[in-house]
């Protein structure tokens, strides 16, 4: 990924189009984008219509599309999500003028590939858009920190990842408002074992009552059938 002469020469160009409603923006890109990788990547065409990027990039047979996630309606998430559907092998480079970590997790939802602030320079967004061409997805370090904060499970979420998938199942009925002869009768079991267990399942979760199983349940999206 240097972008020595003799990588360029045996490698094939990279088309990029722009889709920004900053024309100057698209045209710094166009100029500044081949010099710095050595004539490897080359802007083909802009647009500043977020509805028009998914005809841009068939009309080009582009690599990747640049698409800057705050334009005028339909937007940029949207237009990453029709390119996606029309075009599901390009890769999609998604800039914000911030580093919002919403908007990052729209954009790779919708189908990006690599998030970078608007702020990047040319010559840094060269690697990024070869990097994903192999395959790799590219986000600041510091903004995938706080994604990765974000996703961490809470304290109540790590109770339901260290129960079995039969206490699981147990409070499915408990959450589900169950009453005792149910339960033994949905685990053909007897009331009094379904009475120690629903004893046993509570001690784990640390409530109380069935009605405290219940909330936490909420809290931790605990859904699914019951078999």
């Amino acid at each position: 990924m240097e972008g020595n002469d003799a990588g360029t020469g045996h490698r094939p160009p990279v088309d990029v189009v722009v889709i920004d409603d900053h024309p100057l923006f698209s045209r710094g890109l166009a100029l500044l984008l081949p010099p710095e990788s050595g004539g490897r990547v080359r802007v083909v065409g802009t647009t500043e219509d977020a509805s028009a990027g998914a005809a841009l990039v068939r009309r080009h047979n582009a690599d990747v599309a640049i698409v800057d996630l705050h334009m005028p309606p339909p937007g940029g998430t949207r237009a990453i999500a029709a390119i996606r559907r029309t075009e599901p092998m390009v890769r999609i480079v998604a800039l914000s003028g911030l580093a919002e970590s919403d908007a990052a997790l729209e954009a790779l939802r919708a189908g990006a590939s690599a998030f970078l602030p608007k702020t990047t320079s040319p010559e840094a967004l060269v690697r990024p858009l070869l990097a994903v061409l192999d395959g790799w997805s590219v986000i600041p370090e510091t903004l995938l920190r706080e994604l990765l904060h974000d996703a961490a499970p809470t304290a109540d979420q790590g109770i339901a990842a260290r129960l079995t998938a039969d206490d699981r199942r147990l409070w499915r009925l408990v959450a589900a408002g169950t009453s005792t002869v149910d339960i033994a009768t949905t685990l053909h079991v007897s009331e009094r074992t379904v009475k120690r267990l629903v004893a046993n399942l509570l001690r784990q979760l640390k409530v109380s009552t069935r009605v405290e199983a219940a909330a936490l349940a909420g809290r931790v999206g605990l859904e699914g059938t019951v078999n």
